[in-house]
């Protein structure tokens, strides 16, 4: 099935054809609005935002899942049946701030230490402070657009597929249906 309609996982389009996830102009209106918000709420909207981790994912991060040598986050993958683990790399300015961070912290000890609701919410208030609305206005449009924006940048499909911890290849091949500026990007590739 292609992204459009439906409601199964990653589809991109909810019942009545809005799309659920966040555009690169959206992204960076949220960021600000993160900027603005007490430190751990910025840390996990940047986390989500430059990871593509799912919202009970992130929630999950310790500092043993900080892997400063390589500059990635460990997620458990929480899609799958068995235990999985993938590595996300993330900018340099933010495994910094994520370590400082943790460094109060047991090893063992989640960084964000919040339920899921209360981490929902959180995001959902940054949605609305950066005027964001509709079905991509959710922490999942983070996961979305973390795929979208991949494919857009010339990503292959295997490791975004693997970033966002995708057990089946058809889930990724779904972020190759996209509008907006990410679609115009990858139409303008063939223009010149």
């Amino acid at each position: 099935m292609s992204g459009f309609g439906g409601t199964g996982e990653g589809q991109l389009f909810d019942m009545d054809g809005r799309r659920k996830y966040l555009t690169r102009n959206e992204a960076r209106h949220l960021l600000a609005a993160a900027r603005k918000a007490d430190a751990r709420t910025r840390l996990f909207c940047e986390l989500l935002y430059y990871t593509g981790a799912r919202l009970s994912e992130g929630l999950q991060v310790t500092r043993q899942r900080l892997d400063a040598d390589t500059g990635r986050v460990v997620f458990r993958t929480l899609k799958r049946r068995r235990t999985v683990y993938r590595a996300v790399p993330v900018p340099h300015h933010l495994m910094t701030e994520l370590l400082a961070f943790a460094d109060t912290l047991l090893p063992d000890e989640p960084l964000f230490r919040w339920s899921r609701q209360t981490g929902w919410r959180r995001i959902k208030a940054l949605m609305e402070a950066a005027g964001i609305a509709g079905p991509q206005a959710t922490a999942k449009g983070f996961h979305h657009q973390y795929g979208c924006h991949a494919i857009g940048c010339g990503l292959p499909e295997s490791l975004v597929g693997r970033l966002l911890g995708h057990a089946n290849p058809r889930s990724t091949r779904v972020y190759t249906h996209v509008v907006d500026t990410e679609e115009r990007a990858l139409t303008a590739r063939m223009w010149s």
